[in-house]
C-alpha cells in the first residue's frame, strides 16, 4: 500500500547474485535523483516481482525561473541551485513514500550526459547515501531513463522504436532490452528542443521555447510563411534543423518590426514544418525497425523526452504509427521531461538484472546510449 513502510532491512551492499535472486520473489524500490538540466528531482519508484511498477513518490523543482532571464540554462546557475535544494528535494521524497532510506534496495541517479556540474551534484548525493545505507549505487544514463518509461507507464515488452526528442537530443533508437540500444537516425546539428528554443528567444517569446512556440502558434496561419523541410523525403533517419532556423530568421527579419499576429503566424509555420519533418523521420525510422525486427506483429513507436509534451508533434505521430501499423505510446507530459522517475525506474530495471555500479563511477557530460557502459 502507499505509503506503508516494508520491514526493515539490513543497511549492507548484497553481491549481484543476491540481488538477482531477491528479485525473484520480492519487489525493489528504488530512489532516482535527476540533476543533469535545470530541474532538481527525486523520485522513489517500486518494481513489482511480475515487472510492474510504480510510483511511490515524485518531487520536481524547476529552475526555469531562475534562467528565464538569459534565455536558456546557464550551467553555473543550474550547479548552484542543485547544491542548495537537492537534500530538501530528496527529504520531501522520502517523507512523500513514507520510507526510511534502510527499507531502499537502491540508490540511482544521473550520471550523463548533462551539464557536469549538476551531474557531479546528483551523483555525489546518490553515493553518499547509499554509502551511509550500504546500498548499491546505480549510475543511470540519462537517455536510458527516458527510453524505459514507457515500460513502466505502459507495460511495454522489448523490442520497441523510441524517438527520444529534448533540449539536447534528438534520435531514433531501436529499444531491444535493458542495456541494448541501436541508433537508427540522430540530428546532424541541433537538437529539436534547441531549435524550439531558439526560435522562440528569435521571435521574442519567453524560455523554455517549446510551449512558448506551442501556445503563440494556436492563433497564428501555419501557411503563411513557407519554410523548407530539411532532409524531407530523403532517407534514413536523420534530421537537420540549424537551416529552418535560419530560415524562420530570414521570414522573421522580412516582415519586422514583427507584431503580435507576425510572431503568431511564425510560429504556428515553425511547429507545423517541424511536425512535418518529425513525421516523415518517423515513417523511415518505422520502416528501418520493421526491416530489422521482422517478428514483431504489432510494435510500439514510443516517443520521449520534453519535446515529446508538445500536443502537434504528438498528434502527428500518433497518424503517422497508425499508418504504419505500429501502436504509438507517448507517456504522460510530467513524466517526458526530466524527472526522477525515470531515473529510478530505470535504476530498478538494472537492479532486476542484478546490475550495479562501483562508488567510483565517474559523471560523464557526454554518453552516447548506444555504446553501452563502457563508453
Amino acid at each position: 500500500m502507499l505509503g506503508q513502510p516494508r520491514p526493515r532491512k539490513a543497511a549492507r551492499t548484497r553481491s549481484s547474485r543476491e540481488i538477482c535472486a531477491a528479485t525473484e520473489s520480492l519487489a525493489l524500490i528504488v530512489l532516482g535523483i535527476e540533476t543533469s538540466c535545470d530541474e532538481t528531482a527525486a523520485a522513489l519508484v517500486e518494481r513489482r516481482a511480475d515487472g510492474s511498477g510504480v510510483v511511490r513518490a515524485d518531487v520536481v523543482l524547476s529552475q526555469v525561473g531562475e534562467h528565464a532571464a538569459f534565455g536558456g540554462v546557464v550551467p553555473e546557475i543550474a550547479a548552484r541551485a542543485h547544491v542548495e535544494v537537492l537534500d530538501g528535494v530528496v527529504e520531501a521524497a522520502m517523507r512523500e513514500a513514507g520510507l526510511g532510506f534502510e527499507q531502499l534496495d537502491a540508490v540511482a541517479a544521473t550520471a550523463g550526459p548533462g551539464l557536469i556540474g549538476g551531474v557531479i551534484v546528483g551523483l555525489t548525493t546518490a553515493k553518499a547515501i547509499a554509502l551511509a545505507a550500504g546500498k548499491p549505487l546505480l549510475a543511470i544514463n540519462h537517455l536510458e531513463g527516458h527510453a524505459l518509461t514507457a515500460r513502466l507507464t505502459d507495460g511495454l515488452a522489448f523490442p520497441y522504436l523510441l524517438l527520444l526528442v529534448s533540449g539536447g537530443h534528438t534520435q531514433f533508437l531501436a529499444v531491444e532490452g535493458v542495456c541494448a540500444y541501436r541508433r537508427l537516425g540522430t540530428t546532424i546539428d541541433d537538437a529539436l528542443g534547441e531549435a524550439f528554443d531558439k526560435a522562440a528567444k528569435l521571435l521574442g517569446l519567453p524560455y523554455p521555447g517549446g510551449p512558448a512556440i506551442e501556445a503563440a502558434a494556436h492563433t497564428g496561419d501555419a501557411t503563411r510563411f513557407p519554410l523548407p523541410h530539411p532532409l524531407v523525403g530523403r532517407p534514413g533517419a536523420d534530421f537537420s534543423l540549424s537551416g529552418l532556423k535560419t530560415a524562420l530568421r530570414l521570414a522573421a527579419e522580412a516582415v519586422a518590426p514583427l507584431s503580435p499576429q507576425d510572431v503568431a503566424d511564425l510560429a504556428a509555420s515553425f511547429q507545423a514544418t517541424v511536425t512535418a519533418v518529425v513525421a516523415d523521420r518517423a515513417r523511415n525510422a518505422m520502416a528501418m525497425f520493421r526491416e530489422a525486427h521482422p517478428p514483431a506483429p504489432r510494435p510500439a513507436l514510443v516517443v520521449a523526452g520534453g519535446v515529446a509534451a508538445n500536443r502537434a508533434i504528438r498528434a502527428t505521430l500518433g497518424e503517422a504509427a497508425a499508418t504504419a501499423g505500429f501502436a504509438f505510446v507517448a507517456p504522460p507530459p510530467r513524466l517526458c521531461g526530466d524527472n526522477g522517475v525515470m531515473i529510478a525506474w530505470a535504476g530498478a530495471e538494472r537492479l532486476a538484472l542484478g546490475l550495479s555500479d562501483p562508488m567510483d563511477a565517474p559523471a560523464r557530460p557526454r554518453w552516447p546510449l548506444d555504446l553501452g557502459r563502457a563508453a
